[in-house]
Order: C-alpha cells, then sequence, then structure tokens
C-alpha cells in the first residue's frame, strides 16, 4: 500500500518524509515532483492522493489547506546594471525586457543567464535552480506566490488526516487548520530574509577571495598571539605583596 504524494519545484517535502517513514513504516510515501503546469493532473486522474500545489489552481472538488507563502524575487545576470541592488520594486524593472517564460523554470533562469532578459520567480524556485552567472533579488511589491496542500473530497480518510498532521506539526484533530494556526510570512519579512540572505553571501564570497590576508595578526586588544597584555599597576602590585607572604 503506498501514500501517492506530488509537489512542485521549490517545495522540499524530505523532512515531512523522514517523520513519515518513522511514523508510518508500514504505509510508503511516494513524492514525485510535477511540473507546475501539470500539479493537478495526477490527483484529478486519481493517480495521486494528495499535492503541494502553487496557487492560483482550480480546488473544485479539493480539500485545501494554505500553508506558506513565497516571496517574489527577479532574476538578472549578474552584470546587469542592478545587480547589485539589496531590494527592487517593480517601478525599477519598467522598460527591461523579460526573458521568455519556459515551462521549466530552470530553462527560463537559464534564457536569463544568456542574456534574453529578467524573470520573476518564486524565491524557492531561485534557490532551487540557483546559479553562479545570476542573481535573485526581492521584489518588495510584487504579489507573494501561496503554496498549499490538496487532496480530494473523496480521499479524506485517516492516512491523508495524518500525513496533513504532519505537514501542519499538530495532533490530527486539527490538521484541517483553526482559528491559532500562525498566519503565512508577510512578504516584507520575507523581503528582509533574503535581502539579509544576500548579505551573507556576499560577505561569503569575499572572504573566501581574500584568503590569506591578515593573517599572523594578534587580536585586538591583546598582545600578539592572541593572549592578553600583563597587567600593571596598583593591583598588580597588590597581588604581587601578597604571593610574597
Amino acid at each position: 500500500m503506498t501514500l501517492r504524494l506530488r509537489y512542485v519545484a521549490g517545495v522540499s517535502p524530505s523532512k515531512w518524509l523522514r517523520v513519515w517513514n518513522d511514523l508510518r513504516p508500514d504505509l510508503t510515501l511516494e513524492a514525485i515532483v510535477v511540473e507546475e503546469s501539470e500539479q493537478l493532473d495526477a490527483l484529478v486522474a486519481g493517480e495521486a492522493d494528495i499535492a503541494f500545489v502553487r496557487l492560483p489552481v482550480d480546488a473544485e472538488g479539493m480539500h485545501a489547506v494554505a500553508l506558506w507563502e513565497e516571496l517574489a524575487v527577479v532574476v538578472l545576470p549578474k552584470e546587469h546594471p542592478l545587480a547589485e541592488a539589496e531590494s527592487l520594486t517593480l517601478a525599477d524593472l519598467e522598460g527591461e525586457t523579460l526573458a521568455p517564460v519556459q515551462a521549466n523554470p530552470a530553462m527560463t533562469i537559464e534564457l536569463v543567464a544568456a542574456g534574453t532578459g529578467h524573470a520573476i520567480v518564486p524565491h524557492s524556485v531561485a534557490r532551487l535552480h540557483r546559479r553562479k552567472d545570476v542573481v535573485a533579488i526581492p521584489l518588495t511589491d510584487a504579489p507573494p506566490t501561496q503554496i498549499s496542500l490538496l487532496w480530494p473530497r473523496e480521499r479524506d480518510d485517516a492516512d491523508i488526516q495524518q500525513f496533513v498532521a504532519v505537514v501542519r506539526g499538530r495532533s490530527a484533530k486539527s490538521s484541517r487548520g483553526s482559528a491559532d494556526d500562525p498566519p503565512p510570512m508577510k512578504p516584507a519579512k520575507a523581503a528582509k530574509l533574503a535581502a539579509a540572505e544576500r548579505r551573507a553571501e556576499r560577505r561569503a564570497a569575499a572572504a573566501k577571495s581574500g584568503d590569506g590576508k591578515g593573517k599572523g595578526k594578534g587580536k585586538k586588544g591583546g598582545a600578539k598571539g592572541g593572549r592578553p597584555a600583563p597587567r600593571t599597576g596598583a593591583g598588580a602590585k597588590q597581588r604581587s605583596r601578597r604571593r610574597g607572604r
């Protein structure tokens, strides 16, 4: 017996798979990534039991649980004049060419790297297809995307509810959602986190390029080799008299 899961690129189900394997070794969880354009096909055809989808989709006849929002980022060639910005707005991109959108996001980003234009994608997708020749910059005023968990109403059994509970980190009784569930991360906060991540990447790259600089220097405020400087003054003299008693 198998529980069949489908998920779109940008969703990383591995942590839930580990929990599920420990919790239900008797029920194998089959997880397969699908193209965003085909994210509902397996559910509708009865070839999958539950799916992580990126809205908007036609969820008629489905149970749906909203999980989290994804920050939108713009992917630019690394040599683009805006590539050093911490964050951008949609107005900053006016007049900029949009790269041809492909069914596979990796191909869209490859076209960006080739200089055909820019692409606006969820942050999770940009991270999944990260390349050295492009950058992903938060768009502070672009609408976020939403990840939800969907399953057919007729396939609403204890196994499905248990998996939903695992994903939510809640008991099975509250797995469909309740008023005390935390709201999705706000786009502004997500943008700050993404900008901080970019700064950390730059610092790491700068540190790597500067390997070997500053070696052999002592720590600030101490003697050579990082040892603290010897104490002098009345306090030191008083301790010397004590040791001489």
